[in-house]
C-alpha cells in the first residue's frame, strides 16, 4: 500500500486537519462502516470506477460518487467502500471549521454526500486533472494545499465563538453544557444554536454527544480490561441503557457487537 499525509501549514492549517492520499490498499472485505466523527471531509478519486454508498441494513447501493464529494458531518453511520482497488485524496477539515469553504450554511450538508463541485466550485474538477497528471505522491498533496490555499485565502476568518464552543465540547463532552456555552460566548442559547448549526452543521447538543461517542471509542480502543458499566458511567451516562442506545444509534451495534467486529482502523468496521 502507498500511503502519504501532510499537515497544512497555516493559515490553511487552522482550517485542514490533514490531507492524505492512498493506492494499492488491499483489505479482505469490500465495505466498510464509517462511524460519525466530527469531521467533514473532501475526497477526490483518482481512479476510473465511480464509488458507492451502500444501505446500511440490506448494503445495497443507494448512491454513486464519481470524481470528487463532499462528505457533511454525520449523526449516524454511512456504509461506504473499504479502499479496495481505490487511488483517493481524502482532506480532512477540522472539527467546526469547514464553513469558510463551503459558502452555505453547514446543515445543509449534515449526513449527506454530495458533488464536490455543487459546494466548492467547478474548479475542483481542475484540480483532480492536475493531480492526475502528477506522478509523486506528495507532490499531489501539495497541489492539494496549493489549490486550498489560493482559492480559499481570502475566506480564512476564524469564528472566534464557535472554535471555543467547540474546542470546549471536544474537551469535556460528558459535562459541558448549552447553558454555560452561553454564558461564556455572551449569546443567547437560540443565536448559539444558530450559529452553531451554520457553521458546524448540528446542534451543539448533538454536537455533544458525537463528541462523547468519539471519547468512548477511544477509550476502548485503549483499553484492555473492558468494563462497560464503568464505561458509561465515566462518559456521563446515568444508565446503561442509554449508553447502549446512544452506541447503537451512531454505529449500528452493540458496545459488545463492535468490540467483536472493529479491526486496527478507528471508526472503521467490515460489514460485507
Amino acid at each position: 500500500m502507498i500511503f502519504h499525509t501532510i499537515t497544512p501549514a497555516e493559515p490553511l492549517g487552522y482550517f485542514v486537519e490533514s490531507i492524505l492520499y492512498y493506492k494499492e490498499y488491499s483489505p479482505l472485505h469490500r465495505i466498510d462502516r464509517f462511524l460519525p466523527d466530527g469531521h467533514v471531509n473532501l475526497l477526490i478519486e483518482l481512479a476510473d470506477a465511480p464509488q458507492h454508498i451502500y444501505d446500511n441494513q440490506s448494503l445495497e447501493v443507494i448512491q454513486t460518487c464519481k470524481k470528487t464529494w463532499f462528505s457533511g458531518i454525520r449523526t449516524q453511520p454511512i456504509s461506504i467502500p473499504s479502499g479496495l482497488d481505490s487511488e483517493m485524496v481524502v482532506v480532512t477539515f477540522k472539527k467546526g471549521r469547514a464553513y469558510p469553504f463551503i459558502g452555505m450554511p453547514m446543515y445543509e450538508l449534515t449526513d449527506l454526500v454530495v458533488d464536490a463541485e455543487l459546494v466548492l466550485g467547478g474548479n475542483i474538477l481542475e484540480l483532480r486533472d492536475k493531480i492526475i497528471e502528477i506522478q509523486n505522491p506528495l507532490a499531489k498533496l501539495k497541489a492539494v494545499e496549493s489549490f486550498l490555499s489560493q482559492r480559499f485565502m481570502n475566506r480564512f476568518i476564524p469564528n472566534e465563538y464557535i472554535h471555543f464552543a467547540v474546542g470546549s465540547i471536544l474537551s469535556l463532552p460528558q459535562s459541558c453544557t448549552l447553558a454555560w456555552l452561553t454564558q461564556e460566548v455572551g449569546y443567547s442559547q437560540k443565536h448559539l444554536i444558530k450559529i452553531f448549526k451554520d457553521h458546524v452543521g448540528i446542534t451543539p447538543k448533538a454536537f455533544m454527544k458525537v463528541s462523547r461517542f468519539q471519547n468512548i471509542i477511544l477509550e476502548i480502543e485503549k483499553s484492555h480490561d473492558l468494563h462497560w458499566s464503568t464505561l458509561a458511567l465515566d462518559a456521563g451516562y446515568y444508565d446503561q441503557s442509554h449508553f447502549i442506545h446512544d452506541f447503537r444509534h451512531f454505529s449500528g451495534f452493540t458496545p459488545a457487537q463492535y468490540y467483536d467486529l472493529k479491526k486496527d482502523m478507528l471508526n472503521y468496521i467490515p460489514v460485507g
